[in-house]
This record gives structure tokens, C-alpha cells and sequence, in this order.
């Protein structure tokens, strides 16, 4: 290595050092080939960042275009080995070789320098690109022969490279070390001994390249020496060093530089021939040389940004084998020929529309491979963009915002980056940025309108779409997703969430229940639009719904009021004129407009050319003079219809009667209303009574063969273990009293309240009345006492009822038969006499009978006059009736039931206020004549 050489060098990184106490960088120094994952250097300690700095900003390792040698450890905040280092096919022969990266940090953004050296160690061995030389040395070679060797090749640097040389054997020849300019050393063979042909022919040397590492590594080669006859004189180049310059780029056959040497010899041996010697560089690639004149050309492209200059070892030989060697030194003139390089080092691809001024969104770094003002470059963006740059560093680059952002306004960004140098013609790049505006919850939804009004028909079907409300959002995504709400208010007292619903997304207004335009005829209610932000924003408009009349209600006629309890009739006296008003059919319809317009219409009548009906005001008059021929009894259908689509209509019926004098209309419409009455009803109460009477039966009869076969049996038990027992006295079992009388023990009494609609009865339980309890001493004597009676007789109406009578009791005709008893034609079944003493089943038989008595007696009583008014007039009175509760005739015992005298009686009303009550109920229907009350009714109407 020469001085010169040596100089550079340690200027150069004298220069590398100053540059980075000046940035602010740091520098490591490590040797090549170091294993992966080694410790280069922690620039946690050596740049002061916390290691929490390292995770939160993102740290990495920016590089540019050249490969990853380098990696961060985040979480020791050390620098490792990636990848195996080889200096040499780094840097080459460069020195000092380095590696330049930088650290960068986000939130905010920051960048470090970091130069890392590259120490060389003896890893090459040298070595040569033959595997022999070969030379032809004429013996008449001079004594200080100088025969240029092929040097060999260390791809070290500094101590580590070639050192020195070695030659065996030594007898005939010197080796010689040649310092050339440019660092390079020539190896030179040097004849000491003249050569004799005649005693040896051929000369094999070895040559031995040894570098200066440690330990040490050598290569040889082979010298193969053909000794020649009589050329003694070698060429001789005019100059040791030429200089050329060329510029970069240019085309092939420039002629770059010409050598020239010279042989004094004679013949063919004076004869030149010019090569190129170089083995270690790529100089052959780029230039070549011309054997016959020594014109050296450019025989490739040749880049500046590759190598600056290159070093041209010439060769001259003769015919002989002699030869001289001379350097040339080509200078690369640089061009603008390199456009600059625009590197991305971080971008942000959203940025929220609220950011702050001066906030960071890209960093760039820009490099031009051209030198001087070739190299050096502006960058700028395009106009009318709330951005610009602004430079943190030599060729590095941040794009921050320097104006509000409005997402609503413009919600992208395609931001040009231009970068151009300043060489001549100047040359640029640029690079397009696409930045989204990230939305902000600043805009609160609107309303289409400022209030909404809608319509919808009575009668509507709960759930129906009335109409649709519409907001608009001009935020975005979330920021615009609305709601619909229904806010709270009331309509006449009641929420008007139960009148309409509102749909959360789609704002479409729902009836929730079916509107009556009788009961509301319009609405106000108000809908909120709330978006999904945060916090989120929301706006409100009025709606007003409108409910149209439908003609779903018919007249009701008020006048004359249709009543089932009486007849109302007009009477017309048979002097009337023409004209004259009968009376008035007064309707009210409680629709509106036209559906609530009434006119009347007369649809039947018994004498149609006697009455009509004004269209408009419902008024019925004569047509013509009464005469002594109408009939009194006249009847009239009128129709009273609104003027609906569809119509809808009501009917009355008004009865005229044509009569002087009020005995004669009160004669004639009490047999019409009784007529009328009978015929409607007499279907009805024929088919219950029927059903009535069947199911009544059936149950009889079920009960009766029950209990039949208990007492069967239990007679079958007691006379088949009647022989060895001793007697025992007789007792029947004991009983529930059915009909309530309280003759009998666990009763209950049941107030059953029933309604027409039958889910709202309700049924009353009373407490238990006392014990009835039916006893039999031992003699066979049957007594049968009341614990209580439960009877609704007041003791007005026990005063003035007369004592039962004896003939109501049961006779023989009526009462049941002993158990076993024939039926013959003389004697009817169930008339026989009573055994003594009678069975438990016969004890029975008489006991329910007694208390179906009671029952049905019970039973029937109703208000007033103990249900007795559906079958007797208004003037029958209780004192027709025998009590069936105060004494009944056990037939074939001597057992009476007698009334409890100390039990307290309930009073009754008094016996008017029961005719006054059977008189204001409705008469029900006559009963199904038999033949002897037909006969009867035959002679009342002859009477």
C-alpha cells in the first residue's frame, strides 16, 4: 500500500468519524463474518432511548435499497447479526468499509444514524487465476532479465492481504517487488544466472503468494521456462504512467488512451505485441486494447456511481518472451444521468379530519447517485392541498399538514411528490401518496323536512306502514348509521307509543293499534334521528298524523226508543187530516261528512197508502183521511241510511194505533205483544226443557242402580254373618242435604254470580252450615232434627203464611214403592205397603225423594217471590205456596221434618215489592200447552 494510498484513507475516516459526532450518530465497529444473532451494539445506552420508546414507536431499521445485514432486538434494544457480513463482497477493496443505516421511530417520528465498520479478517487465501505460467526465455537472455509475473490475488485488505512472495528454486532467478502508483504492487522475475539450453531445457519454478495474517495463508503457482535462443533485448514502454479521463456512459470505441514501446531488437524479435495484465480488478470488462498499436478503447458501460477510476495494467512482449509493463490511470467523468430516488420510510394511510396542524403524516428520504450539483435535490407537492414539506435532514423529507381538514369537504388526498436535481438537463422523479381523511363526529343528522304530515284511515290494521320519515348524516360510516326514535308524549292522556311505533332503522312509521276517527281525529308526536358517534349527535321534527273517517258506523235511531218489556205506540185519532205528523223518527249517525248524512225511508207497512216518511227529516205523516175501515193495529219498518260507501243502515219499528180511545189500544196491543212474545221464544224453551228433562233422567237412573247394587251387597255381607250375632240396632247412614236446607251435616252454600260473558263469573263459597245429624234409638223409633236451617222467609211474610196442609203431604199414589214390590193392574208400582222394619235402600229411595222436593222447591224461589213469578200471574202470592222447607213426610216412617223454631229466619221483601217486581220483569214465554189446559184457555176466551 502506498503512502499516498495510506493518506486517503486515514483522511477518510477522520472525516467518517467528524460526520458523526457532528449528526449525532453512532458508530460500532465489528469484524466480518460474525455468527448470526451476535452482539454488535446497544443503542438503548449509546443513543439515551428508553427501551419503552423502542416498543411504543414501532422502532426498525431503515436501509434503503442495500440488503439487511442488520437487525433490531425491541426488547433488549440491542443490534444483532442478520446475516453473515463478507466484507469483501461489500466493499471490495474499499477501505474502510462501512454500513450506513438509520433508526426510525413513529408517534412522533424520529430517525438515528448508525455507522456500523466492517473490520477485515484474513478469511481469503491469495491466489492465482492460472494454474501455471509459462515463458519462453531465449538463452541469450542478459543477466538482470526482467520477466513479469502474474501477481496473485488477496481479497483482504490492510495486513490481512498479500505481503510478499516466495520463488523455488532460486538458482537462476530473483523476485523483485514493484511499488506502482495506486496501491498496486508488480512481481517481477529477475534473471542472476545466465540460462544454458544445452543443459537444461525446460525450468520449473513455483511461486509462493504469502499474506500477513495470522495465522498466515499462502498460494503457489507453477513457473513453467522454455529457454529460447538469442533475443536479448525485452520492450520498453515510452512512460511508466499514463492518464486518461472518459466520461460515464460512453459509447463503445472511445478511444480512451494510446501506450507505445520499444524493442531494439531486429526482426521477429522486435516485433510488439500490447495486452491488458489485469487479473484482480474487472478492468477488461470495460476497456480493451488494440495488440498491434496499444490503443486503448471502451469496450463496455462505463457508471460513474460504480467506480470513479480505474487503473489499466499494459503489457508489452516480444517475440522472444521479453516483456515491460506500464499503468494507466482513467479518470470517470460524472453526467447527470440518475434520476432521484424516492424512498418511503413510513406513511400514515388515514388521518382523522381533527388532526392539528404541523401533524406528521409521511417521512421520505431521497437519493441521487450523481455528485455536485448533479446530486443535489429540491422535492415539493402539488398546490391547493392543506399539506407541505418541510426537511428534518440532509435528503430526508416530512409531509405534514399545514390547514384544517374537512372529511366533508374532500375525503381523500392524492398528494404528488415531485423531487428533481439540479444538474443539466435536470432530472425527477416523483411518487403519488393516497391519504384517507378518517371521518369525526362533527355533523348531526337532518331532516328531508322540517315537519311531516301524513294520513291514514280509520279502521286500519295495527302494524300497518303509515309513511316514512328521512334523515341525512354528512359524516361517514359510523358516524352517519342513525337511529330512529320515538320521544315520549301523550295524546288525550295516553303515551303515543301505544298509538305508533317508528322502525330503529329504516324511520318508517307503523300504526300500533287500529284508529277510530270517532275517538281521535289528528295526532302531533315528535321522532329523534341520533347517529352512532361518539358522543353521538341527534335532531328532531314534528309529525302530524291525520285519521279519515270511514263509514263504519250505522245510525242509531234515539226516537222512538225500541224496548222488550213494553209496546210503545202512537195513536192516531180517526179524524186525522192528511198531513198529519204521527210522529218523528229522530237518528244520529256519529260518523262525519257524507257518511253521516241520514235519510229515511219507509220499507213496510201494514197500510202503505196510510203513512210515509219524509226523506230528510224523517217525519210520518198521513197520506190520506183516516177512515172507520183501517185497522187499529198498524205497524210500520222505516230505514234510516247514511250516505256511506258502502251505506250502512239501521231499521225501527214504530206501531201506530188507529183509535179514539185508550181502553180500545190498550186491549189490542197487550194480545199483540203476548202473540209476539210466544212465538219467538216458544222454540227455545221447547228444546231446553227437553234437554233438560233427559239429562235429568239419565242421572236418576245412574244413581238409583249405584245405589241398588252398594246396598245389595251389603245386605249379601250381613245375612251371611247374621246367624251368631247378637242384634243390632238399625241406623242409616248419613246423608249430604243437596238441597240446602240444612237438614243434613257438611253442607256448603253456593252464591254463583254469572254474567253473559262467562270469563267474568264469579262463584262465592259460604261457610259450612252446622251438622245435620238423622239418629235412631234403640227401639227402632226415627227422629230426624235440624242444626240449622238456612231459609230467606222474613218474619213478616211467617206471620201471614198459613200452616202447611196435610193433603199436600205425600199419599200412597205418590209415594215410592217398597223394595220388591210387583206392579200388578191393581196395584201400581211403588203404592204398596211398607215393610217393617224398611231397607237401607227403600230408607233411601224415600230420603231423596224428600229432598228433590226441597230442591227443586229451593231452587226455583227467585227474588221476592221464590222463583214462583215465571209460572204464576203478578198476583199470585207466596201464600198459594206450601213451604216446602218446614215440613216434610218421610213416607213409611214416623219420622216428620220439622222446622228449627229457635233458628233465626231471614226476612224476605215484603209480598208487594215482589208482585211490583214480577210485574217489571219481562213475562216469559207460556208453557207448552197440554190438553187440559188447552180446554181452559178454550173457555177463557169464550168467557
Amino acid at each position: 500500500m502506498s503512502d499516498r494510498t495510506m493518506a486517503r484513507q486515514v483522511l477518510l475516516f477522520i472525516w467518517f468519524l467528524s460526520l458523526s459526532s457532528a449528526l449525532g450518530q453512532v458508530s460500532y465497529s465489528i469484524p466480518e463474518e460474525m455468527a448470526k444473532g451476535s452482539l454488535v451494539g446497544n443503542i438503548v445506552q449509546d443513543l439515551g432511548i428508553d427501551l419503552k420508546r423502542l416498543k411504543s414507536g414501532k422502532a426498525r431499521i431503515f436501509t434503503g435499497d442495500s440488503a439487511e445485514y442488520i437487525e433490531l432486538n425491541k426488547e433488549r434494544g440491542v443490534l444483532l447479526i442478520k446475516e453473515r457480513i463478507d466484507r469483501e463482497a461489500l466493499c471490495g477493496q474499499t477501505t474502510p468499509c462501512a454500513l450506513h443505516l438509520q433508526i426510525i421511530l413513529e408517534n412522533p417520528m424520529e430517525f438515528f444514524s448508525i455507522a456500523i465498520e466492517i473490520i477485515d479478517i484474513n478469511d481469503n487465501t491469495p491466489s492465482f487465476e492460472k494454474s501455471r505460467i509459462i515463458f519462453r526465455i531465449s538463452e541469450a537472455a542478459v543477466l538482470g532479465s526482467k520477466f513479469m509475473l502474474e501477481p496473485a490475488i488477496d481479497l483482504d485488505v490492510g495486513i490481512n492481504g498479500l505481503q510478499s512472495y516466495t520463488l523455488k528454486p532460486t538458482e537462476n532467478f530473483n523476485l523483485i517487488f514493484k511499488n506502482q502508483p495506486g496501491d498496486g504492487k508488480n512481481v517481477e522475475m529477475v534473471l542472476k544466472k545466465p540460462l544454458d539450453r544445452e543443459k537444461q531445457h525446460d525450468i520449473k519454478l513455483v511461486l509462493t503468494a504469502i499474506d500477513g495474517g495470522d495465522p498466515q495463508l499462502s498460494g503457489s503457482i507453477e513457473i513453467h521456462i522454455t529457454v529460447l535462443d538469442a533475443n536479448d533485448n525485452a520492450p520498453v514502454f515510452l512512460q511508466s504512467v499514463y492518464k486518461a479521463t472518459v466520461t460515464e456512459n460512453a459509447p463503445k470505441g472511445t478511444v480512451v488512451s494510446t501506450v507505445s514501446a520499444t524493442d531494439p531488437d531486429e526482426g521477429i524479435n522486435s516485433k510488439i505485441e500490447y495486452s491488458i495484465a489485469n487479473r484482480q480488478d474487472d478492468a477488461r470488462q470495460f476497456f480493451g486494447i488494440n495488440q498491434d498499436n496499444g490503443q486503448v478503447t471502451v469496450v463496455g458501460v462505463i457508471d460513474f456511481e460504480k467506480a470513479r477510476s480505474y487503473e489499466i495494467r499494459v503489457q508489452a512482449s516480444d517475440h522472444g518472451g521479453l516483456t515491460d509493463s506500464c499503468k494507466i490511470i482513467v479518470d470517470v467523468i460524472d453526467i447527470n444521468d440518475n434520476k432521484p430516488v424516492i424512498n418511503i420510510m413510513s406513511k400514515t394511510n388515514v388521518i382523522a379530519e381533527n388532526s392539528a396542524s404541523e401533524t406528521v403524516v409521511t417521512m421520505i428520504n431521497v437519493q441521487d447517485l450523481d455528485s455536485g450539483e448533479n446530486g443535489k435535490v429540491q422535492c415539493s407537492v402539488n398546490e391547493n392541498i392543506p399539506f407541505t414539506l418541510r426537511s428534518t435532514n440532509a435528503n430526508f423529507f416530512s409531509l405534514v399538514t399545514d390547514d384544517d381538514l374537512d372529511r366533508e369537504h374532500k375525503s381523500e388526498y392524492n398528494i404528488s411528490v415531485t423531487c428533481a436535481d439540479e444538474g443539466v438537463p435536470s432530472l425527477s422523479s416523483s411518487v403519488t401518496l393516497s391519504l384517507q381523511i378518517s371521518d369525526v363526529n362533527d355533523n348531526a343528522p337532518v331532516f328531508d323536512k322540517s315537519s311531516y304530515e301524513a294520513s291514514v284511515q280509520e279502521n286500519n290494521t295495527p302494524g300497518l306502514s303509515i309513511f316514512r320519515v328521512r334523515a341525512r348524516d354528512a359524516d361517514f360510516n359510523q358516524n352517519a348509521r342513525m337511529s330512529y326514535i320515538l320521544e315520549d308524549s301523550s295524546v288525550n292522556g295516553v303515551p303515543v307509543s301505544s298509538l305508533v311505533s317508528v322502525s330503529a332503522d329504516s324511520g318508517v312509521i307503523h300504526a300500533v293499534r287500529s284508529f277510530d276517527y270517532e275517538q281521535i281525529k289528528d295526532f302531533q308526536f315528535r321522532v329523534k334521528a341520533q347517529d352512532a358517534g361518539s358522543p353521538p349527535l341527534s335532531s328532531n321534527v314534528s309529525v302530524k298524523i291525520t285519521i279519515q273517517d270511514q263509514n263504519d258506523n250505522a245510525p242509531q235511531v234515539l226516537y222512538p226508543v225500541q224496548s222488550g218489556a213494553s209496546v210503545v205506540a202512537e195513536i192516531v185519532p180517526r179524524s186525522a187530516d192528511v198531513g198529519y205528523l204521527v210522529t218523528k223518527v229522530v237518528a244520529v249517525d256519529v260518523d262525519s261528512g257524507q257518511n253521516a248524512w241520514l235519510s229515511y225511508k219507509l220499507q213496510k207497512a201494514t197500510d202503505r197508502a196510510l203513512f210515509e216518511v219524509g226523506l230528510q227529516n224523517g217525519e210520518i205523516r198521513t197520506v190520506r183521511q183516516v177512515t172507520d175501515k183501517d185497522a187499529v193495529k198498524q205497524r210500520l219498518t222505516v230505514v234510516v241510511e247514511d250516505n256511506g260507501q258502502p251505506s250502512r243502515s239501521a231499521t225501527v219499528n214504530v206501531n201506530v194505533a188507529v183509535a179514539d180511545s185508550f181502553p180500545e189500544v190498550l186491549s189490542e196491543f197487550t194480545d199483540f205483544t203476548h202473540d209476539k212474545e210466544y212465538n219467538d221464544n216458544l222454540t227455545f224453551y221447547l228444546v231446553l226443557a227437553l234437554a233438560l228433562v233427559s239429562f235429568l233422567f239419565i242421572v236418576s237412573i245412574i244413581a238409583i242402580l249405584s245405589v241398588k247394587c252398594y246396598r245389595w251387597r251389603r245386605e249379601q255381607m250381613f245375612y251371611k254373618s247374621g246367624a251368631n250375632l247378637p242384634v243390632i240396632p238399625y241406623y242409616p247412614p248419613l246423608y249430604a242435604d243437596v238441597g240446602g236446607t240444612g237438614t243434613l251435616q257438611h253442607v256448603y252454600n253456593y252464591e254463583v254470580c254469572r254474567t253473559t260473558d262467562s270469563r267474568n263469573s264469579d262463584l262465592k263459597y259460604g261457610r259450612p252450615c252446622s251438622e245435620s245429624i238423622i239418629s235412631l234409638d234403640s227401639s227402632g223409633t226415627q227422629t230426624l232434627t235440624y242444626a240449622q236451617r238456612a231459609n230467606v222467609i222474613n218474619e213478616e211474610f211467617d206471620d201471614q203464611q198459613k200452616p202447611p196442609s196435610a193433603d199436600w203431604r205425600f199419599t200412597q199414589n205418590q209415594r215410592p214403592g217398597p223394595s220388591g214390590a210387583a206392579g200388578t193392574p191393581e196395584v201400581a208400582v211403588g203404592t204398596g205397603p211398607w215393610p217393617n222394619p224398611p231397607t237401607e235402600a227403600e230408607q233411601l229411595q224415600a230420603l231423596m225423594a224428600a229432598a228433590n222436593e226441597v230442591s227443586e222447591a229451593t231452587n226455583t224461589l227467585g227474588p221476592g217471590t221464590m222463583g214462583l213469578s215465571t209460572r204464576y200471574n203478578p198476583q199470585f202470592t207466596l201464600q198459594h205456596v206450601p213451604d216446602y222447607r218446614q215440613n216434610v213426610y218421610i213416607p213409611g216412617s214416623t219420622a216428620t221434618l220439622t222446622s228449627n223454631q229457635q233458628q233465626p229466619q231471614q226476612a224476605l221483601p215484603p209480598p208487594q215489592a215482589a208482585i211490583v217486581a214480577a210485574a217489571a220483569q219481562p213475562e216469559p214465554p207460556k208453557a207448552v200447552q197440554t190438553p187440559a189446559n188447552k180446554k181452559k184457555s178454550t173457555k177463557k176466551e169464550k168467557k
